[in-house]
């Protein structure tokens, strides 16, 4: 508790130091304090009561010269002390566009994306934009690791080329490596490519490449053809081979390899309405296929009402098959009141020789967002979830949302 206490002084002496700086050298200060309760039974059905506050902070030209910081994190405590609820910085860093001509950078806790991996770093990332149509990127520092601890011996690097060629032609190479423990754990390299064709066709490819294991780790191929602006149907085939780290225990057992094709269907039918169809073909190595069905429509709010329904249904060969229904909608009242419910069934069906067996585990929830001001918020969710394998139990949430 005394943790706690002393980073909630800490974040509150940073506010008031930002306002003031603010105030002297026109700084731009602006994002979202959220306090949170929830509670719910544990597994060994005793009442956790985690409370978290977390803080998304944007801090604009600090230097006066274009330097920037971007933070999200939240501080955690179980006020019954009967689950972990971890404070954590989810990222941090400051960001500077022009540090000289052409060189963007930023330095902090940042989420990196490339085809060859991506992580969360402690570290620096690069940016330069003057090798013609070209962009390279390179990047390094600490791996962070929330689950499994967090180690100075753990580091990451890499680099990205990129660019935009022709007429819509978009083309990426990338390279990572993950130390563990001062020891080489991934070596990975990466190529992606999209291609827009007359505005009528999108076609897109992304592979990655496992060094140590001299083996492709993953590979899509997709198509997009959205000749109008009311529909478009979109196709995809993925292949999924799972990587380990070589420090690990597990790189040594073989792995299986996944392979997928999908089609999918969006539609518009009028304003802030839309509905979809996916059938999905999923290809085990080990086990028989299965297929996947999906359905669902849409209604964005455009004045009052907004809501979704969809459902599923997934046939597997080794005799699992899968029924689900998802459905939310909610209302807006006034300018003051949102209010909604909502529900999700699956059933599950074994086929066990000549006899079948269903297993049916669902969720029903009921959510209001009240709006006290422009700025303040408060929402709030309350759900029962059940299954026939277990007991059912509740869960409540509460959040009071802060805009600054």
């Amino acid at each position: 508790m005394r943790i706690w206490q002393r980073m909630t002084i800490c974040a509150a002496v940073f506010l008031l130091a930002l306002g003031a700086a603010g105030q002297a050298l026109a700084v731009s200060v602006s994002g979202r304090s959220s306090t949170e309760l929830e509670w719910y039974d544990d597994a060994q059905g005793d009442a956790a009561l985690p409370t978290y506050e977390y803080l998304l902070l944007n801090v604009k030209d600090l230097d006066g010269a274009g330097l920037n910081f971007r933070g999200y994190g939240r501080l955690g405590v179980d006020l019954n002390d009967e689950v972990d609820a971890d404070s954590r910085l989810y990222y941090g860093y400051l960001e500077k566009k022009g540090l000289v001509k052409n060189l963007d950078v930023k330095l902090g806790r940042q989420f990196i994306a490339t085809t060859a991996g991506a992580s969360l770093m402690d570290g620096l990332y690069l940016d330069y934009n003057n090798l013609g149509p070209l962009k390279v990127s390179l990047f390094g520092g600490g791996d962070v690791a929330y689950y499994s601890g967090y180690s100075a011996k753990d580091l990451i690097g890499g680099l990205k080329l990129s660019g935009s060629f022709f007429d819509g032609l978009h083309l990426g190479v990338s390279y990572l490596q993950r130390w563990s423990d001062s020891e080489l754990a991934n070596e990975m390299f990466g190529f992606d490519a999209d291609y827009d064709w007359r505005n009528l066709l999108n076609l897109y490819t992304e592979v990655q490449f496992d060094y140590l294991s001299n083996s492709v780790s993953y590979f899509l191929a997709g198509a997009n053809y959205h000749r109008s602006e009311k529909w478009n149907l979109r196709t995809e085939y993925l292949y999924s081979l799972p990587v380990f780290s070589s420090t690990s225990i597990y790189s040594v057992f073989a792995v299986s390899e996944y392979q997928e094709l999908m089609a999918e269907y969006n539609v518009r039918l009028g304003e802030g309405l839309r509905a979809f169809g996916r059938g999905t073909w999923e290809m085990y190595q080990d086990f028989d296929d299965a297929y996947v069905f999906e359905a669902g429509v849409e209604k964005i709010r455009t004045e009052r009402f907004a809501g979704y329904l969809s459902g599923v249904w997934r046939e597997d060969g080794d005799g699992q098959d899968l029924r689900g229904v998802k459905l939310h909608g909610s209302y807006l009242f006034n300018k003051y009141l949102q209010a909604g419910a909502g529900a999700e069934v699956d059933v599950l069906q074994r086929r066990l020789e000549e006899t079948s067996d269903d297993t049916t585990s669902s969720r029903y929830w009921v959510d209001a967002t009240a709006y006290l001001t422009k700025k303040v918020n408060v929402q709030a969710k309350l759900e029962r979830v059940e299954s026939d394998l277990y007991d059912y139990y509740n869960r409540g949430r509460v959040r009071l949302n802060i805009l600054f």
